[in-house]
């Protein structure tokens, strides 16, 4: 299944009552990736008082995992905010920060809410994303004649062929995006080529 990642990094920045919110979107496949970002950020800026976040990583319709942190905000008044606009825009694989620096002026938690939800929303309004597709490996075996014409194939279909190994014949690795599958089999049989291992759909 197809959704939605972030294509472009983006940092925006959202004022409430002299406080400064700058919300920053980027791509994280892995939570690992999502700590290395919110790092980097706090070394950005290592004098803001809150780096508050969420992530959601996966398909947005069936998350492989979500998280959130206040980071020392009231609990409640800006994890969860962040996560629940994540939760609405249908984009996977996500961190969202947001950083704050107090402008002297308290917000409530209301007013918190409010605060990180605005910024959260206001980056996402503006990011771009792409759309990632699941592709299923398949692994064939053909004649040296037949190698072109299935890298051919398998790009014309938005795949792509991620190894090849030659003896006396080609051994041809292919990531295909799910609705190509079974017509690539039924080329694969029309041409006798055949098929080795057939892996079920992975996030490629």
């Amino acid at each position: 299944m197809s959704y939605q990642t972030p294509d472009t990094p983006l940092e925006i920045l959202f004022e409430v009552k002299k406080s400064k919110f700058f919300a920053f979107a980027a791509a994280a496949p892995t939570r690992d990736a999502a700590m290395q970002l919110l790092a980097n950020k706090k070394a950005e800026y290592p004098d803001a008082r809150h780096h508050c976040w969420a992530y959601l990583l996966g398909n947005p319709a069936m998350p492989v995992s979500v998280a959130c942190a206040d980071d020392g905000e009231p609990s409640g008044t800006a994890g969860k905010p962040i996560l629940n606009v994540l939760q609405h825009k249908d984009v996977g694989d996500i961190m969202l920060i947001v950083t704050r620096y107090f402008g002297g002026i308290k917000l409530g938690a209301g007013g918190l809410v409010r605060a990180y939800s605005g910024a959260a929303q206001q980056v996402m309004e503006q990011l771009s994303v792409v759309q990632h597709i699941a592709l299923s490996e398949l692994v064939v075996q053909a004649d040296f004649k037949h190698e072109q014409f299935i890298r051919h194939w398998v790009t014309q279909q938005q795949g792509e062929v991620s190894d090849c190994q030659y003896t006396h014949e080609v051994t041809i690795q292919v990531a295909l995006p799910a609705p190509a599958v079974e017509e690539f089999k039924a080329m694969c049989r029309n041409q006798g080529i055949h098929i080795v291992t057939d892996k079920v759909a992975q996030e490629v």
